[in-house]
């Protein structure tokens, strides 16, 4: 029960004592405190307060030079251990790779791996045609993106490769670029229309699909040195990308992707539309054109679906039973190939395949510079997602698995895996939910596994792709939107988490949408600003109630959600919910006249009014018989009104006591806030204290000169709400006594007076 009280020196804290409660304090304390206590009136503390005095801590000096200087003589250390823990904290594979156990982690990441690379190839195909891109850079994608991530992260079961939602926003970008170069909207790899450009690596005139790459691979150049350079922003920003605003963009961006693979599932040729509105500019072309439908595309469509959905289904509820899913996409694929070859779809039926698929790998080249300038902010969502998609998952399976996650040593992971790739012809990657999740259900037990995925993707550079030269794309379609069951799942979820938080809900709804109906980027722009702005209407209005007392206890709690709680006579205690600052200063004032049901500013107006009327009569019927018969009325009557601050002017308040626990920090606006509260419930005769005041905002209070005025002896802010009460009722009553007995003194006087009468 300690509240606080200032001095040039430190921290003063005042504790109510109880008789006995001080008698291990040394005589001379005791003799200090009996000094201090004779020096305070009756009017400043109630009786019975012995004084202690604390001293706070000294600041520590801060100089910037010493600590430059500091950082400087750590890094520019260079010895054997300082070069092995480098290289070791930047490599990661260095220190655990020593420690493999091959007899109990091996197999498990054997099979993981063959597993992983099983599904990973019809899906590094198909989701290139999403990033508008030939398939074979699908593959080369994964593969070099395992291989990298294996060295250089420290999660153990994040698979690192195309991802649905990041292809989505490269194709939307590759597709931009290509339509301002001038190139045609299909995708079969025409000629440029118009003037020919030349390709900046000296091969000549570049297709479409030449540049497709070449923009895809400046986009990856710049996505990767965005998490390189700058993770400390991009963490700052994925900070705020929370988890029903991340549940809510991939669920919209789903909805697109499924929308822009429908033509493949109709074998349907009509344009790729992007920016505002493309989801339903889609849908309006693909009714338009629904009569071009092939029968053939739709007929293999149906029937993949009808195989592939539920075997998938089947795999996820016994997932728990089965030691491995079934590659039913696997199979599908292989099983569609073969067919589309033997009976000639593509010639008999004009179904669209893959095509030619190269083996092998192409030489390095470089990112166009040219295209810096224009895709700079394309890559930036990119690689805020990207970055929240790895960290998260990577952070999720380390505490499932017990092992630490460096969310820094992740950031540089995945942008070199991003920053790398982009000179061997890959484009921008990330975590993958769906292969990680089957990475983790399948046993994987280090990143060997990744590099057992990546050996699988190398067979197929080497010598597989060409097979695939049959594969329909209305298969990879298939594949595509049946991987994105998971999102659109979420639906199922929102009466839950109407349940459990409406704003969350909100959130999640907003961002779905606008990530639908506007574009991906503008939508994971629209779905932070929300988000923030929820944020800031939670501080700006947030929950304000008066505290009740539990019977028998020192507990106060919310009178408006808690049953049989007491109030206390003449006091009213207000909780704020949130920090006090210049965006609710209004509300706070307005919402706390409403709780206590005092205005002072008003009943000050209203009781100035009032005198001032008295005042006015009394002027106007003044006389010599008025002299005379006023002399005749009671003592009581003519006895001076006490002061405002002796006698409180309403029947149910003469202290207010403001609850500052939920309080992070209050500014110099909140600060302006307390002091004018304080001064205007003064001039009515009601005093204001403070309680469950953290140190900053003590500290904040002591500077700005709130504590430790010579009006108040410096008992305003306390440490808990039973403090305050306690002293409050004893500061009352101590005044009431005061009263009594000046009223008692008066007494003999008056009547003394009126017998000469």
């Amino acid at each position: 029960m300690m509240y606080v009280t200032v001095t040039p020196h430190g921290c003063l804290l005042s504790c109510l004592s109880s008789p006995g409660a001080m008698e291990d304090t040394s005589s001379q304390k005791s003799g200090q405190s009996k000094e201090v206590l004779s020096s305070l009136t009756p009017e400043e503390s109630p009786a019975n307060f012995v004084h202690v005095q604390l001293e706070e801590y000294e600041p520590a000096d801060f100089s910037t030079k010493d600590l430059i200087l500091k950082k400087a003589r750590e890094v520019c250390t260079c010895n054997h251990q300082t070069i092995i823990a480098f290289f070791c904290q930047l490599f990661p594979v260095l220190d655990w790779l020593p420690r493999y156990n091959i007899k109990t982690q091996l197999l498990g990441d054997v099979i993981s791996g063959l597993l992983v690379g099983i599904v990973a190839i019809p899906q590094s195909i198909s989701y290139s045609l999403l990033a508008s891109q030939d398939p074979i850079y699908g593959i080369y994608t994964n593969f070099f993106c395992n291989v990298i991530y294996v060295a250089m992260a420290t999660s153990r079961h994040n698979f690192v490769g195309s991802f649905g939602i990041l292809c989505l926003m490269i194709g939307q970008s590759v597709n931009r670029h290509l339509q301002l170069a001038g190139y045609s909207g299909d995708s079969s790899g025409s000629s440029l229309v118009g003037n020919s450009t030349s390709f900046g690596n000296g091969t000549g005139a570049c297709d479409r699909s030449c540049y497709a790459i070449t923009v895809a691979l400046s986009l990856s150049f710049l996505v990767g040195l965005y998490q390189v350079q700058l993770f400390a922003v991009l963490g700052f920003v994925a900070v705020y990308l929370s988890e029903p605003l991340l549940s809510g963009f991939v669920t919209g961006s789903s909805l697109t992707i499924i929308t822009s693979q429908m033509k493949y599932l109709l074998g349907l040729k009509i344009p790729r539309h992007e920016g505002v509105g493309s989801f339903l500019l889609t849908w309006v072309d693909l009714f338009r054109y629904i009569q071009n439908t092939n029968i053939c595309d739709l007929v293999t469509s149906l029937v993949a679906l009808a195989i592939i959905v539920p075997v998938k289904e089947i795999n996820d509820r016994y997932k728990e039973k089965m030691k491995a899913p079934f590659p039913i996409e696997l199979l599908v694929v292989i099983v569609a190939t073969v067919i589309s070859y033997y009976f000639n779809f593509e010639e008999r039926y004009k179904s669209a395949v893959c095509g030619d698929i190269p083996t092998g790998f192409r030489k390095p080249t470089l990112p166009d510079t040219n295209l810096f300038s224009s895709l700079a902010a394309d890559a930036l969502p990119i690689a805020v997602i990207g970055f929240a998609m790895t960290v998260s998952l990577a952070e999720i399976f380390g505490k499932k698995h017990g092992y630490a996650v460096r969310a820094n040593q992740e950031m540089i992971a995945i942008g070199m895996c991003n920053l790398i790739p982009s000179f061997f012809y890959c484009f921008a990657s990330s975590a993958a939910l769906t292969k990680t999740l089957l990475k983790e259900s399948t046993g994987t037990q280090t990143q060997v596994s990744g590099l057992v995925t990546s050996l699988v993707l190398l067979l197929v550079l080497l010598w597989i792709a060409p097979l695939f030269y049959s594969l329909q794309t209305s298969i990879l379609g298939v594949v595509t939107i049946v991987n994105l069951r998971g999102g659109l799942r979420k639906f199922h979820d929102t009466p839950r988490m109407w349940q459990l938080s409406k704003l969350d809900t909100v959130v999640w709804w907003t961002t779905m949408l606008s990530s639908t109906l506007i574009t991906t980027e503008i939508g994971l722009l629209v779905g932070v600003c929300f988000a923030l702005l929820c944020i800031i209407f939670r501080t700006q209005r947030p929950r304000a109630t008066l505290l009740g007392k539990v019977s028998n206890t020192e507990i106060y709690e919310d009178q408006s959600t808690y049953k049989q709680l007491g109030s206390i006579a003449n006091i009213k205690i207000f909780r704020f919910e949130s920090s006090l600052y210049y965006a609710n200063k209004d509300y706070f004032k307005t919402v706390l006249y409403q709780k206590t049901g005092v205005n002072p500013i008003l009943l000050a107006a209203k009781h100035q009014r009032v005198e001032g009327q008295a005042n006015a009569d009394a002027g106007n019927s003044k006389s010599f018989f008025g002299t005379r018969l006023d002399c005749l009325k009671p003592a009581k009557q003519r006895t001076e009104k006490p002061p405002a601050d002796a006698c409180p002017p309403s029947l149910d308040m003469h202290t207010l006591i403001l609850e500052c626990g939920a309080m992070q920090f209050i500014d110099t606006v909140g600060l302006s806030v307390l002091k004018e509260i304080r001064h205007d419930y003064k001039e009515i005769g009601v005093q204001v204290l403070l309680a469950n005041c953290n140190p900053s905002i003590r500290r904040r209070l002591r500077e700005g000169g709130w504590a430790g005025g010579a009006d108040s002896g410096g008992q305003l802010a306390f440490h808990s709400v039973h403090d305050a009460v306690r002293f409050a009722e004893r500061r009352y009553r101590v005044q009431r006594e005061s009263k009594e007995k000046k009223d008692a003194v008066l007494d003999p006087e008056d009547l003394n007076f009126q017998a000469s009468l």
